[in-house]
């Protein structure tokens, strides 16, 4: 006789049920020991422990433990010898020759990144490479979760613009992986300050800093508000240069007249503070902002508040982004050559890769004959536009 299909519907749930226990179980093993193997608590040549001891230890069979073993031993983690256990194996070596290069960025649609992005294809598509293309969100943990991916990948290289570079690197043992694997890597943007001797290529944002908020000075302004990025290598170079342009001009640096905002607030923050300043009448004649994007919140807050930029308020921004110009409308701000800045770091990487690179040069960037830099500083330019004008009474 035939079940009543809402016992069959039920036992089927449960049969399913407890096929997706079991799978997650064996996964659960498998993850735990690849990340120990990764991290190096696990090292080459290492016995792990017995399938009893697994099984025991992780509160499942010893026929999921051997599902678990049997998929790590396939992919080249460990490796089995008859009546002795299950050992590490030695670093998985990646084969030089899969003409595949990672590329890791804080975003991938935003602001300067497909610029960026496309700089890299131009030069790695022309040497036969393959781009395989991941971002973190400016997530750390999501740079974690990256670079554990890309050491199960056969590639040759990655080159990474790093998650919240100001902060200290909590993953620095992914990168010595990396190393130990040979997989040469390039930072862009920025770099983590335990890691400023590796190869680089980056703006020269402490004189672009400099530069801009020099230029504000020189045409008459005197109370200069900075909104920077406190997370990021960028965002603190940057404000070191505004602190040295206003020490040389025998301006008082006064850190109320700082912003400071994080990647979580930084569509909210900025806006709020200026506009805050505004309404309440605070001494502002310009304001030096850490990026494009930045500068186009400031002046909506300057405007919803009542001020007319450059009229009342000069504003300044930092990238040169598409959105710098737009209806008559032209930025003050600084260029950044962002395909160019792509294709000098795909450069750097493929002379890592053939063992060209064996200095430590400071480069501008331009041309100057010299293939061996690990580090490349591209000097800034500054694009003057009509969001800033001069302050003849202070002149």
């Amino acid at each position: 006789m035939r079940q009543p299909l809402i016992i069959q519907i039920q036992e089927n749930m449960m049969l399913n049920k407890n096929t997706a226990q079991k799978e997650l179980k064996y996964v659960r093993l498998m993850e735990d020991l690849k990340e120990k193997i990764l991290s190096g608590e696990i090292r080459m040549g290492d016995k792990l422990p017995s399938e009893n001891e697994l099984s025991s230890n992780y509160q499942i069979s010893r026929q999921t433990v051997r599902k678990a073993l049997s998929i790590l031993e396939n992919e080249g983690y460990v490796y089995a010898e008859h009546g002795r256990g299950t050992f590490c194996s030695k670093p998985m070596r990646h084969k030089r020759n899969s003409k595949n290069i990672a590329v890791v960025t804080t975003y991938l649609s935003d602001y300067i990144f497909p610029r960026v992005i496309d700089g890299i294809d131009n030069v790695l598509t022309k040497e036969g490479y393959s781009i395989i293309l991941k971002n973190t969100r400016n997530s750390r943990s999501q740079e974690a979760s990256c670079l554990q991916e890309l050491l199960k990948k056969d590639i040759d290289g990655i080159i990474i613009e790093p998650s919240k570079s100001q902060i200290y690197c909590k993953h620095m043992d992914l990168y010595e992986k990396l190393e130990e694997y040979n997989i040469p890597y390039v930072f862009i943007q920025g770099c983590f300050s335990k890691m400023r001797e590796k190869p680089q290529v980056l703006m020269d944002d402490c004189k672009g800093g400099y530069m801009i908020t020099k230029y504000l000075i020189e045409t008459g302004h005197k109370d200069i508000i900075g909104v920077f990025k406190s997370d990021d290598m960028q965002g603190q170079n940057r404000h070191k240069g505004y602190v040295l342009a206003l020490q040389e001009a025998n301006i008082l640096y006064d850190p109320d007249k700082v912003i400071w905002f994080y990647t979580e607030d930084r569509k909210v923050h900025p806006y709020e503070s200026i506009y805050q300043m505004a309404i309440n009448k605070y001494k502002m004649d310009a304001v030096v902002c850490y990026n494009d994007q930045i500068a186009m919140k400031v002046i909506q807050a300057l405007n919803h508040a009542g001020l007319k930029v450059p009229e009342d308020v000069s504003v300044t921004g930092y990238d040169n982004s598409y959105i710098a110009t737009s209806g008559g409308f032209r930025l003050t701000t600084i260029v950044h050559p962002q395909e160019k800045l792509g294709e000098m770091a795909a450069e750097l990487m493929l002379d890592l890769i053939r063992g060209d690179v064996i200095g430590d040069v400071r480069n501008d960037g331009k041309s100057d004959g010299k293939k061996n830099n690990q580090k490349i500083l591209i000097k800034p330019e500054i694009i003057i536009g009509n969001s800033s004008c001069e302050r003849k009474n202070n002149l």
